[in-house]
C-alpha cells in the first residue's frame, strides 16, 4: 500500500513537471501574444515562390527560349492555384529590360516561350519572373538566373570585362547581427571575385594597435567563419591575401557598447540550443525568442536570463524543413538579433531518366523513361551539350529548400545536398549566416492594424491599372466612368469607376496575344478627361549583379556551325509552330446569349442604319429629339415598358456614344444585329439595355472612332506555342531531304506522372551529332521536389 501511494506521489509529481515543461511560455502573456499576433501576420502575408525551368542557359539572337514555371505555396512547397498570370523579363546589366512577356498560369503551372531579338547585343542577361502579388514583397522574392546570348552577326569584345579593375566583394556577418565589447561571437565571412565566384585567401583580424587578434581562411567558395571576442569598441580591419599574394583591406562591423549575441549550435538528442549573451544592460529587461519556418507554426518563449545569459533549446521535430528564422526580441518587440538555421529535408524526390542505350544515330527513335518514385510534374529538355558551354543553371530542389529564401548568389547550391557529411553541415551554417536573412517588416507583424499590400494577386485575368487625369491641368479625376474594349473577336467590354485618386482598374479575362485596344469615356457625359496606363511589369530591382561575360574565341568556329543551324532551322519551322495560336474558348460576347439576333444578309437591304432598325430590328425604337438620334428599348422583364435612356451600343465590341455619327454607317458593312432587351450590369456600371452590330471582319469596317478615345497596342498573355519536333516514323520521312539541325532536341513542360512516378516521353534525333544533355526537373503532388540528368550521343547514320 505504501508503494502504491509512494508510485502515485511520484507519479503526480512527474506530471506536475512535464506539465510545467509542456505550459511553459503558453503563460506567459507577452509570449503567447507574439506567437498569436505572428500567426495573423502569417495569414495575411502568403508567399508566393516560382521556379523557371529553362531550357537551356546559352542561346544565339534567333533562337527561342522555352520556359516552364513553377509557382508554389511558399510555407509548404505546393503548386499554389492564385494567381492566373505570371511576368517573365530578361534584363541587360544595367537592368533594362530587352524581353518582356505574360503568360497563363493553371494550377501553379505555366509555360511559354520568347524569340530572342536581333538587336540585342552579346553578353549576359538576367532572367527573371514572378506574379503580380510577388511585387508586394520585394524583388528580392523574384526568381533570377543569368543566361548568355550571343549575336554573331555584330563584332563583340569576347571578354568585355577582363580589363576591369580587380576588386573583391568580401563581407563579414557576426552571428545574431552585432559584435558587442567583451562578448564572443562567431563571425561569417563571404569572399567573392567579380564574377560572383567565392575566392582562395588568407585573412587575419588586427585592432589600432596593429596587433593580430585572428587567423583565418575560408572553408569553400570563399565562406568561412571564425570566432572574435573584441576588447573594446574601436574599430578593426581585416587585411587579406589571395592566391597572387595582393592584399586588400577590409573594415569589421563596428563594436557596440551594448547590445545582445546569440549563438546557435545543434545540442544533440535531437535539440537545437541558442544561447543569448547580453552586455551593457545595468537594469533588468525581457526578452523573447520567436522562431519559425516560412512563416509556419511559430514558437515563442520568454528568456530567462541567469545574469547577462540565457540559454533555450528548441526541439529540431518542432522547426519545418529548409530554412528557420530565429529571432530575439527585447521587451518592446524589436529584434535585437536575427539567425537563420537550415534543417535538412527527410527526404528529397528521387527522379530516374534513362534512354535505354548511351549511342544513337541520326533521326531514329528516342525512348525516355521517367521516375519520380510518387506522382510528379516535371519538365524536361533535351539539348545539344556543345563546346560553349552556358552558365551553370539551380535545379529546383535547392533553389525551393535554400536558395530562395537567402539574399545574394549562392555558389553552386546543389554541393550542400550532395554527399551529406559534417563538413557540408558546418559550410551550409555557414552560409545561413553570411547569407543573412529577409527582414520582416515588424511594424506590419506587431502593428495594431492588418498590413495593406499595394498590388493585387490576379486571380482571374490580367489586371490593367490606369489613372483618369483632367486634360486642362492633369490632375486626378474621382467618379468617371471607363470603357477598356480590345479589337478583337468574340467582343470583350471591361469597365471601370475612377475613385478618389482618380486610379481605375480593369481585369482582362481571356485576354490573350498582342492586340489593340480602345480605352474612352462617355463623351456625351464626361468629354475634358484622359487616360495613363501603369506598365504592369516590375520598376524594382534587386542587388543581384549579372556575371561577366567571357566568349571563348577557340569557339569561333562552333559558333559559326551553331549560326548556320539556327538560321537553316528558323527557314525550315512549318508556319504552323512559328506562329502563336490563340485558342477559341467561346464565340459568344461578353453579354452571353442575345435576346434578339439578326443576320441582315437574310433581310432585304436598306440604303440606311435608320431604316434597316425601323424596319425589321423589332427590339429597338429609333427616336430623334433636339435633331439628335436615340434608341429605346423594350423591357423583357416588364412588357410594354420603355427605357428612357440610351442603351450601350456596340461595333465590334466598342463602345459607340455618338449615335448620330453611327447612323451615317453604311450599313452593308454590318453582318449581324444583336440585341439585350433588359438592364445589364457590368462592373460599377449599368445599362438599359446592349445594342451591338458586328462587321464582316470585325475590323470597325473603316469607321472612325472618336477622337478622344485611346487607341494602343497591348499585349495579353502570350499564347500557346507548340515546339517543333519533327517525326521520323516511317522510311520516306527518315530519308526526306528537308534539313534538321535542332540544337533543343527535345522539351516537354508538362509531363505528369502516375501515381507510380512513371512517365514515357518519344522523340527523335535531329541531323546535328554530338553529345546530348538531358535535364529534368520536377516536383511531387505532395511538395517534394528533385532534378536528373543524363546523357546520350548521336553519330552519323550510315546510309
Amino acid at each position: 500500500m505504501k508503494t502504491m501511494r509512494y508510485a502515485a506521489i511520484v507519479f503526480f509529481g512527474f506530471y506536475l513537471i512535464l506539465n510545467s515543461i509542456l505550459t511553459y511560455g503558453q503563460a506567459d502573456p507577452m509570449a503567447r501574444s507574439i506567437k498569436e499576433r505572428f500567426n495573423m501576420y502569417g495569414n495575411t502575408a502568403l508567399q508566393e515562390k516560382m521556379y523557371v525551368h529553362l531550357d537551356r542557359s546559352f542561346y544565339l539572337i534567333g533562337e527561342t527560349i522555352w520556359f516552364k514555371a513553377y509557382n508554389l505555396d511558399g510555407a509548404h512547397n505546393r503548386f499554389l492555384d492564385m494567381s492566373k498570370v505570371a511576368y517573365l523579363e530578361v534584363l541587360d546589366k544595367d537592368n533594362n529590360a530587352v524581353i518582356q512577356t505574360k503568360f497563363s498560369l493553371s494550377a501553379g503551372k505555366g509555360n511559354g516561350s520568347v524569340s530572342i531579338p536581333s538587336a540585342i547585343a552579346s553578353g549576359n542577361y538576367k532572367v527573371r519572373g514572378y506574379t503580380s502579388w510577388m511585387k508586394n514583397f520585394g524583388p528580392e522574392y523574384y526568381f533570377e538566373t543569368d543566361i548568355s546570348i550571343v549575336n554573331p552577326f555584330v563584332r563583340f569584345d569576347p571578354a568585355p570585362d577582363a580589363e576591369r579593375e580587380l576588386s573583391y566583394d568580401v563581407q563579414f556577418f557576426p552571428e545574431g547581427g552585432y559584435l558587442v565589447k567583451n562578448m564572443e561571437s562567431k563571425v561569417a565571412f563571404r569572399a567573392t571575385a567579380p564574377d560572383g565566384k567565392g575566392i582562395s585567401f588568407r585573412g587575419v583580424v588586427i585592432d589600432q594597435r596593429n596587433d593580430t587578434l585572428v587567423r583565418f581562411q575560408p572553408s569553400r567558395f570563399g565562406i568561412g567563419n571564425f570566432m572574435l571576442k573584441p576588447e573594446s569598441t574601436d574599430s578593426l580591419r581585416v587585411v587579406i591575401t589571395d592566391s597572387r599574394g595582393r592584399q586588400f583591406n577590409y573594415a569589421l562591423p563596428k563594436v557596440m557598447q551594448r547590445g545582445y549575441v546569440m549563438h546557435v549550435s545543434d545540442a544533440g538528442t535531437g535539440q537545437v540550443k541558442v544561447t543569448v549573451n547580453r552586455a551593457g544592460f545595468e537594469e533588468p529587461g525581457d526578452a523573447y525568442i520567436l522562431a519559425h519556418t516560412k512563416q509556419l507554426n511559430p514558437l515563442s518563449d520568454k528568456l530567462v536570463f541567469e545574469g547577462n545569459k540565457a540559454e533555450f533549446n528548441i526541439n529540431r521535430a518542432d522547426l519545418g524543413e529548409g530554412i528557420s528564422h530565429l529571432t530575439i526580441l527585447n521587451e518592446k518587440l524589436k529584434p535585437v538579433c536575427e539567425r537563420l538555421y537550415f534543417k535538412r529535408p527527410e527526404k528529397m524526390l528521387t527522379l530516374d531518366a534513362k534512354v535505354g542505350k548511351a549511342d544513337f544515330t541520326t533521326r531514329e527513335k528516342v525512348t525516355l523513361d521517367l521516375s519520380a518514385g510518387q506522382a510528379s510534374n516535371l519538365s524536361v529538355s533535351v539539348f545539344l551539350s556543345d563546346s560553349i558551354k552556358g552558365l551553370p543553371q539551380e535545379d529546383i530542389a535547392s533553389y525551393f529548400l535554400l536558395t530562395s529564401d537567402l539574399q545574394g548568389q549562392v555558389e553552386d547550391p546543389s554541393y550542400y545536398f550532395r554527399n551529406v557529411s559534417s563538413q557540408t553541415d558546418q559550410d551550409l551554417d555557414n552560409v545561413m549566416i553570411s547569407h543573412g536573412w529577409r527582414r520582416f517588416k515588424w511594424e506590419n507583424v506587431f502593428g495594431a492594424s492588418v498590413p495593406k499590400y499595394e498590388f493585387l494577386p490576379e486571380y482571374d485575368g490580367h489586371l490593367v491599372f490606369g489613372k483618369v487625369l483632367n486634360t486642362s491641368d492633369n490632375k486626378s479625376a474621382s467618379g468617371i466612368g471607363a470603357y477598356l474594349a480590345p479589337l478583337d473577336f468574340p467582343a470583350k467590354l471591361y469597365t471601370s469607376s475612377s475613385d478618389n485618386n482618380g486610379n481605375i482598374l480593369f481585369e482582362l479575362k481571356h485576354y490573350i496575344g498582342p492586340k489593340e485596344i480602345t480605352l474612352q469615356t462617355n463623351h456625351l457625359i464626361d468629354s475634358t478627361y484622359k487616360f495613363e496606363l501603369t506598365s504592369p511589369f516590375s520598376k524594382q530591382f534587386s542587388q543581384t549583379s549579372v556575371s561577366p561575360f567571357f566568349f571563348d574565341k577557340t569557339r569561333e568556329k562552333e559558333l559559326l556551325t551553331r549560326s548556320i543551324n539556327m538560321q537553316t532551322g528558323n527557314s525550315f519551322v512549318p508556319r504552323a509552330f512559328v506562329e502563336k495560336k490563340a485558342v477559341l474558348t467561346d464565340s459568344l460576347a461578353f453579354f452571353g446569349l442575345p435576346d434578339e439576333k439578326y443576320f441582315l444578309d437574310d433581310y432585304t437591304r436598306f440604303p440606311t442604319m435608320e431604316e434597316v432598325l425601323r424596319e425589321y430590328v423589332r427590339g429597338v425604337m429609333v427616336r430623334r429629339r433636339n435633331k439628335s438620334f436615340h434608341f429605346r428599348m423594350i423591357d423583357k422583364v416588364i412588357p410594354n415598358t420603355f427605357y428612357r435612356t440610351d442603351p450601350l451600343v456596340l461595333l465590334d465590341g466598342i463602345p459607340i456614344f455618338n449615335i448620330d455619327k453611327f447612323m451615317e454607317i453604311d450599313p452593308l458593312k454590318i453582318k449581324k444585329v444583336e440585341l439585350m432587351s433588359s438592364r445589364y450590369y457590368l462592373g460599377m456600371l449599368q445599362f438599359t439595355g446592349i445594342v451591338s452590330f458586328s462587321t464582316y471582319k470585325n475590323d470597325l469596317a473603316g469607321f472612325e472612332l472618336d477622337p478622344k478615345v485611346l487607341v494602343i497596342p497591348y499585349d495579353g498573355v502570350q499564347a500557346e506555342r507548340e515546339f517543333y519536333a519533327p517525326k521520323y516514323d516511317n522510311q520516306a520521312a527518315m530519308s526526306g531531304r528537308m534539313p534538321d539541325f535542332r540544337n533543343l532536341m527535345h522539351w516537354s513542360p508538362n509531363v505528369t506522372t502516375d501515381e507510380n512516378g512513371k512517365a514515357q516521353i518519344q522523340f527523335f534525333t535531329s541531323d546535328q551529332i554530338g553529345n546530348y544533355k538531358v535535364v529534368v526537373q520536377g516536383i511531387s503532388n505532395n511538395g517534394v521536389a528533385g532534378s536528373s540528368t543524363t546523357s546520350f550521343n548521336v553519330g552519323k547514320r550510315s546510309l
